[in-house]
């Protein structure tokens, strides 16, 4: 791994930013000053440090994101905010990307990593992870539109699909767990069965609950039993 890199997940700062800390002789790598942005160093191994202080570098990070309307679930766009452009400067890293995705006008749980084979695991159809919804609709929803929501619907696909869990909270409110990933899945869910969603805010994935503590654009890092809880999903 590059030294700039390096120090970049760390949090010590932007790639502009180390690149001028190195040059000003203010790192050193196993007891040497360098002033090499681009020294390749074996990020287990060797004792990297900044200004007399050891710098840990940790491998793999996972961020709890209580996504806000109006932001893309994207690394990078060229006329919409990310949801990457949420981190602090500290927190962002090159490498970290949303795993799957929310439409720009919904809310809620979204995982922010650069673990990709958690990812994967995550997000691919097969291993049926509940994601859950709250969903608010243009109109009273009826038990005869919760029962079609439950036993899977025609969207237009070669499937319909899979069975869903359906609760009613309010009568223009329902609580939706799906376990596919399907393009605007739940909103062509809604209109499959004559209704509309007019508000949509994803409250569960994996496993987790979304942190209510969090507002709409803050995040946190996973605890390890959490992280451990998205393995286990």
């Amino acid at each position: 791994m590059r030294l700039d890199k390096y120090l970049c997940d760390a949090g010590i700062g932007t790639r502009s930013q180390v690149k001028e800390i190195i040059r000003r002789k203010a790192v050193t790598v196993n007891g040497k000053t360098v002033t090499d942005a681009g020294l390749k160093i074996d990020a287990e191994k060797d004792i990297i440090l900044y200004q007399g202080r050891q710098i840990a570098y940790t491998a793999l990070v996972y961020y709890l994101l209580n996504k806000p309307a109006g932001v893309v679930s994207a690394t990078r766009d060229p006329s919409d905010r990310t949801v990457l452009d949420l981190l602090s400067p500290t927190d962002y890293r090159d490498d970290i990307f949303p795993a799957g995705r929310l439409d720009k006008d919904t809310e809620g749980f979204l995982l922010l990593t650069n673990d990709g084979p958690l990812a994967h695991r995550l997000l691919t159809p097969k291993r049926h992870v509940d994601k859950t919804y709250e969903v608010h609709t243009e109109s009273p929803v009826t038990e005869a539109q919760l029962r079609l929501l439950e036993t899977g619907v025609d969207i237009g696909e070669d499937k319909p699909t899979a069975p869903a869990s359906a609760t009613l909270i309010a009568e223009q409110v329902l609580l939706l767990t799906i376990h596919e990933g399907k393009f605007h899945q739940v909103k062509r869910m809604l209109e499959a069965v004559g209704n509309r969603v007019t508000g949509l805010k994803r409250i569960s994935f994996g496993g987790l609950e979304l942190d209510e503590t969090l507002l709409p654009g803050q995040y946190r890092a996973l605890t390890e039993s959490e992280v451990a809880i998205l393995h286990e999903a």
